[in-house]
């Protein structure tokens, strides 16, 4: 059994190679038709065995008025010797044929589309969401991204499901009902017919209102999914400034409007089912009771009777069922819409078309005029002339806002420079791959943030194919071996295999910096950016720190951003921003001689830091 099952889940690979597309279609339909092209040949097969299956229903609806006729021609005896053959086959048809092709159209359904065609969309989804930018994640909440990838699969999955499980089938139904009752009798279609154009309107009415109210509802829903998120990776805030219950009064708002939303939905389900009462009502009593009058005429035999009774009432029993599918199927398509609003945004900063991987032999940077102001029109950089040479080790200093962050993003291409350029080695960075630039470059920021998986698999991130023996070194250089030793989580993992928590919370500021810090160790990369790599540390770690870092920034170039100023006191330069523009730079010793912003900068720091709001 478990080979059957295999056949059909394996008709169609949702991870198999595809064309990616920097811009998604915005529009719904060919926006799921991306993502349905695959099933296409599953697709047309599941169309023509649920038509097949419905096909079967209504005759057998119409076979069984025959069998009603037959048993009124003549005794037991003389029904079985003239039909016996007869209601044989249709029993063998029953038990044997009948459920095969059942089965062949549920297994089509149940096995080949419905678990292949929600993680085909999930699986290309999350792909497209990574190669946003880092703007583009800073624009939104991580909680409602993360929900709109995880509702909008399902979603896309009920919609198909609804088609070839419900639409296809009643439609195909309903024809055949149309095409029985008129072969019986033209005139027991006419009620058919006018309950169809009823029924219609009705349909029409319903799915104009329930798509914006299902889009309404889903957006709802990821508001609060965003906002209880926001307050749970934030907690520690919460707790602090004792905002509980602000923060349970801004979910109860989105919760609230959730609860509306859903509200207006459900009204519109009850009007709708006040409505196929009556519409049913009128069906039954115009085709059964025009059956019954043709019956009493002479004009239609108690088969017919029997057939268009049990034909009406299996409509009557199905419309309920075929509103609540479409209903259900334009509810879908509105969640779809919602979720397209995420991963149907086009992707921003991509490799250029002639990009090419980034050839590293030194490792010099020079910045040529280069401008960005994230586009605001100030803050940032401004026509920024910088020229790094290969092995030089240059620190920055600027008070908040200067420009240093966004120097290391351009320099990372986690934006795209309004102005200017950025060439390592030459080549200028917009012109090579992201992922081979990266590579290249090696951070520790002051924010180390890490993975909720192991020590291990953290340290690793670095370099994935390094040996344990130099995972290890490197935690040792780092000075994070011991500490990782003594570590437990509460699966009562250990040493390395402890899990650190969500962006590494259940570390301590230090720890995580350390282990932050060997994971850039173990990528070795030639070039070294330190975003205040010290900072969460204590002096007598940093002390030990500091000498690792000299070591690390060994052969390679090196940019280090620094408040505490002992920290870079040592490198072969010092530039100094101020608006976004090279304020001076030049040694620790020069730029104390200059007697310039760096000096009032020394001259006001407290244990190392820069007075930020010195330097008038």
């Amino acid at each position: 059994m478990s080979r059957f099952f295999d056949f059909f889940e394996s008709l169609v690979d949702p991870y198999a190679p595809y064309a990616q597309n920097d811009t998604p279609p915005r529009r719904l339909l060919p926006f799921l038709w991306g993502y349905a092209r695959p099933f296409s040949r599953v697709f047309v097969l599941s169309l023509v065995a649920g038509v097949l299956v419905a096909g079967v229903e209504v005759w057998l609806i119409h076979a069984l008025g025959q069998v009603v006729d037959v048993l009124s021609t003549g005794t037991p005896e003389q029904v079985w010797d003239s039909h016996g053959w007869a209601l044989i086959g249709l029993a063998v048809f029953l038990l044997v044929l009948r459920p095969l092709l059942q089965g062949l159209d549920v297994a089509l359904l149940n096995n080949a589309i419905m678990p292949n065609f929600g993680t085909l969309i999930r699986w290309r989804s999350h792909a497209h969401v990574l190669r946003q930018s880092v703007g583009w994640f800073e624009e939104d909440f991580a909680g409602r991204i993360a929900n709109r990838i995880m509702q909008t699969p399902p979603a896309a999955g009920e919609a198909v499901f609804q088609v070839f499980d419900a639409l296809t089938f009643a439609t195909a139904y309903v024809t055949g009902a149309l095409i029985l009752l008129g072969q019986a009798d033209p005139r027991l279609a006419i009620p058919l017919v006018i309950w169809l154009v009823m029924y219609a309107a009705l349909v029409r009415w319903t799915i104009k209102r329930i798509g914006p109210a299902s889009k309404a509802a889903s957006e709802a829903r990821s508001m609060v999914t965003g906002r209880v998120v926001d307050a749970y990776t934030n907690m520690q805030s919460v707790k602090l400034f004792a905002h509980h219950d602000r923060e349970l009064a801004y979910a109860k708002e989105a919760i609230d409007r959730t609860r509306e939303t859903f509200a207006a939905e459900m009204r519109i389900f009850t009007r709708m089912d006040v409505g196929l009462t009556l519409l049913n009502g009128f069906l039954i009593v115009g085709v059964v009771g025009w059956a019954i009058a043709l019956w009493m005429q002479g004009a239609a035999s108690v088969g017919i009777v029997a057939a268009a009774t049990a034909l009406t009432l299996r409509l009557n029993a199905m419309t309920s069922w075929i509103m609540w599918a479409l209903s259900s199927f334009f509810r879908s398509l509105g969640v779809v819409a919602e979720g397209m609003e995420t991963i149907a945004q086009p992707i921003a900063l991509t490799d250029a078309a002639d990009a090419r991987p980034l050839t590293l032999a030194q490792g010099g940077i020079r910045l040529d005029g280069l401008t960005h102001h994230y586009g605001r029109g100030s803050g940032g950089l401004q026509s920024l002339d910088l020229t790094i040479a290969p092995g030089e080790k240059v620190g920055l200093v600027g008070r908040s806002g200067a420009g240093k962050s966004t120097l290391v993003k351009l320099l990372l291409r986690f934006y795209d420079a309004e102005g200017g350029r950025i060439l390592i080695d030459g080549q200028d960075i917009a012109h090579v791959t992201q992922e081979s630039l990266r590579r290249h470059i090696g951070m520790v920021g002051q924010e180390a943030s890490l993975m909720h998986r192991s020590v291990r698999d953290n340290i690793l991130y670095g370099r994935p194919e390094a040996s344990e023996d130099e995972m290890i070194a490197a935690a040792k250089r780092a000075e994070a071996h011991d500490f990782i030793l003594d570590l437990e989580d509460p699966q009562g993992r250990r040493g390395y295999d402890a899990h650190v928590g969500e962006r590494g919370v259940k570390l301590s500021g230090g720890q995580r910096q350390r282990v932050s810090l060997a994971r850039v160790i173990l990528k070795d990369a030639p070039i070294l950016v330190l975003d205040e790599a010290t900072s969460a540390l204590d002096s007598e770690v940093e002390a030990a720190i500091q000498e690792t870092l000299y070591g690390v920034m060994e052969g390679k170039t090196v940019i280090a951003i620094a408040h505490r100023l002992s920290t870079i006191a040592h490198m072969d330069r010092i530039v100094v921003l101020d608006d976004g523009q090279i304020a001076e730079q030049g040694t620790h010793a020069e730029l104390l001689a200059q007697n310039g912003l760096y000096a009032r900068f020394w001259a006001h720091q407290s244990g190392g830091f820069i007075g930020t709001e010195a330097a008038e």
